[in-house]
């Protein structure tokens, strides 16, 4: 589950509001949680940009920093310089 792969520290979440993986060659089964998240996630983002009459890219990033505050401590987020480091 999503929970699962935050908790081992395989994937965290990103500024641009979407979920990254943490450790370069990770599983496939993690790859594909990975894009499905954050197929749904680009979805919902752009329902949202689309009700309110905003851009995308608005919508994104406060979904970004949202996901990011909400993050466990000890779960990984990736800073503004690229780097993953855990919360």
């Amino acid at each position: 589950t999503l929970e699962e792969a935050k908790s081992q520290g395989v994937v965290g979440e990103q500024p641009d509001g979407y979920l990254g993986v943490v450790q370069p060659g990770a599983s496939a089964e993690v790859q594909t949680l990975v894009n499905d998240v954050n197929q749904k996630r680009r979805q919902m983002y752009e329902d949202i940009a689309r009700r309110n009459s905003t851009k995308l890219e608005a919508v994104e990033m406060l979904a970004g920093q949202t996901a990011i505050d909400n993050t466990r401590p000890g779960n990984f987020i990736r800073n503004p310089s690229g780097q993953w480091v855990k919360k």
